[in-house]
Order: structure tokens, then sequence, then C-alpha cells
């Protein structure tokens, strides 16, 4: 790829910290040998997009197009790609490229390559600064594209290229996948709620835990999960002390996490896939007087998404959405940061992006 020819493109960008988003044209690289062109359908809004739309971690390049849970339809296909064709419905999530030399690479294991080019403002092998999915149309190298099967409804698919491998990832790979196993998921937000479901698909008995009990019927009425249990509520927690198998934690917040581990059986495992920005306090006793684990994990490699995509296609699992327009992004934002979504935003593009706004 030499970077030299361009094709335009449309999309919403931040322009500085502020994060307010606004129409902008830019050029993305004219299709290679191994690329794909997508017509971007539907894309979902991370905590991940408000973070780099305003810098949170530094190292946003503006302008800066947010996006990298991204489904559409391809429309343009590279010589070499034989993969996919026009017309297939795929998907890109949260990188677009890795070194492809690394033993991480060569293992399926691109999310994990130190070389790895995110979808948002990632320094592409051409050259070029990569800008994510709030925008009409995606070319990314084929490698990096899962094919998203016809039967799973894309506005719910969409959310699962980010939200669903992170939960699904470290529930196969920490041995928590297994039936009949007591899995417990704190947080029912937008990791959270596709965690219950992932878990109940493999056959698990999921505990919900929460800081209170506002989402106790949401939890086992709607989603299907087997018990609620109140973090904040010394009777419950002591009540479910050394019962759980594994946890999967998705709170993004600083929060307290001896009373989680209080509630692993021998042997059982912590696994953190929230992002907290401050330190946890982690105590060693109750992994020395258990023999229990805290691990993490984040997202996944293009196969085990592929795996993830299939499986959720097979199973009937999509995630809780809310569609919203284009123009109704900056809202969107700032309800994020609220947490007033169920459970996550997802942008119709293709119906709502209007190059005309500019």
């Amino acid at each position: 790829m030499g970077g030299v020819e361009k094709v335009a493109a449309f999309g919403w960008a931040a322009r500085d910290t502020s994060g307010a988003l606004s129409p902008f044209h830019f050029s993305r690289r004219a299709v290679g040998e191994r690329d794909v062109k997508l017509k971007v359908l539907f894309c979902g809004i991370c905590h991940s997009d408000l973070h780099l739309a305003r810098n949170d971690w530094g190292y946003s390049i503006y302008p800066l197009v947010p996006g990298h849970e991204i489904v559409g339809v391809v429309t343009e296909v590279g010589s070499g790609v034989e993969a996919l064709k026009v017309g297939d419905k795929a998907g890109v999530g949260y990188y677009c490229n890795s070194c492809q030399a690394c033993e991480n690479c060569n293992t399926h294991l691109e999310n994990y390559c130190s070389k790895q080019i995110q979808t948002i403002s990632g320094a592409d092998k051409d050259g070029t600064v990569t800008q994510g999915g709030f925008s009409d149309i995606m070319v990314v190298e084929a490698r990096y594209v899962v094919r998203i099967p016809d039967n799973l409804p894309l506005a719910g698919a969409a959310p699962l290229l980010c939200a669903g491998i992170t939960v699904y990832s470290p529930l196969k790979y920490y041995g928590l996948s297994k039936p009949g196993m007591q899995i417990g998921v704190v947080g029912l937000g937008g990791l959270g709620h596709v965690a219950v479901k992932f878990a109940k698909a493999f056959g698990a008995k999921v505990t919900v835990i929460s800081t209170s009990s506002g989402k106790k019927q949401e939890a086992l009425e709607r989603l299907g999960a087997d018990s609620f249990l109140v973090s904040r509520d010394p009777d419950q927690m002591q009540a479910a002390s050394e019962t759980l198998d594994g946890i999967i934690d998705t709170v993004s917040a600083v929060h307290p996490i001896a009373p989680l581990l209080s509630l692993l059986k021998t042997s059982g495992k912590l696994v953190v896939v929230g992002a907290p920005s401050q330190p946890l306090d982690l105590y060693v006793f109750p992994l020395i007087l258990g023999r229990k684990m805290v691990g993490g994990s984040c997202t996944g490699g293009i196969k085990e998404t592929q795996e993830m995509i299939d499986f959720a296609a097979e199973n009937g699992i999509t995630a809780d959405v809310e569609v919203i327009p284009m123009d109704y992004v900056n809202t969107a934002m700032e309800r994020l940061e609220k947490g007033d979504v169920k459970y996550r935003f997802v942008i119709d593009v293709s119906n709502t992006l209007k190059p005309t706004q500019a």
C-alpha cells in the first residue's frame, strides 16, 4: 500500500478536547490488494469513543472520527482477497491492523500485538491516521474484518465487536464457559448485559452483582440471570460467600474487589475487563488462602471474534441497543457519560449520515 490513491469519505469528528462532534469530510486510502471496502450501516458507541474524543488517554489525533463497533456491507475487494466478496455483511472492531509477524499475531492473538493499530487515532502502515466508523465507508485489510452471519440483526450485532468479544474471550480463556458453572457478573451496563447473555448460553448459572437493587428486575426477568446480589448488603454477601466459580468484573469505576474475592470458591477466578482510571486495592491473603486468581482480558483475536459472532448467531445473542440518528450523537455521548442508556447506543449510519450536513 503506497498511501497515494485516496477515496472521499464523510463522517462526524471531534476537533479538540471538548469532544464535540460535527460533520467532517476526509479521505481514506483506496482499496489495495489485501483490502476490503465497507459501506457502514451501523456503528455502536463505546465509552472509549468518549475518552478518545476528549483525549482522556493522551494520544488522540484530531480531527478524530470515533467508532469501532462497525458493521456494514462489502462493496469492493482487493485482488488478493478470497475470504470476502461484494455483498457480504461484515464488521470491524477495536483494531484494524497489527505487525503480522510476532508470536501474538502468529497465534491469533492480534489484540495483544505490541504494534497493534487501533481503528481510531492509529498510525496505519500506509502512513494514514485511522478514522473510525462514525462515517460512510471503511477501508480495512481483509485479515481484520469479521463476517457477520445473515441471521444476526446488524444493529444488535455491532456492539458485539467490542463489548461482546471483551466478555466472551475471558469466559472461554479462563475456563468459565462450562455448563453448570456458577458465574458472577459485576455491573449491568454495555459489557455486563452481554456477559449475562453469553454465560447463560454456555449453560452457566448467572448471578448479577450490583451496588443497588435498581436493576434486579431487569437482570432476572429480561436478561435471564438466575440471581441478583447487592454488593453493599453485608447479609446478602455473607450468604453468597464462596459460591461462585468465576466473576467477570465489567465496572470501570474504582471499586473494592476484596468483597468480590470472598464470593469465589476455592480456585475461583476474578477477571477484570472494566478499566478503572485509578489502581484497585488488592489484598493477597484471600488469594493465598483460597488459591484464587485475579486476571484480566482485552477484546480478542480475529479468529476468536469470528467464533464469538458465529456463536452469537447460533444462540440468538445481540446487544440491547437504542438506535439513534447521526445528528443525535453529541446528546448520546452526554447520556453515555451519565449512564443513561440501556445498554448501547448504535448509530444508524447508512440512513441518517447526510454529506450535505457539512
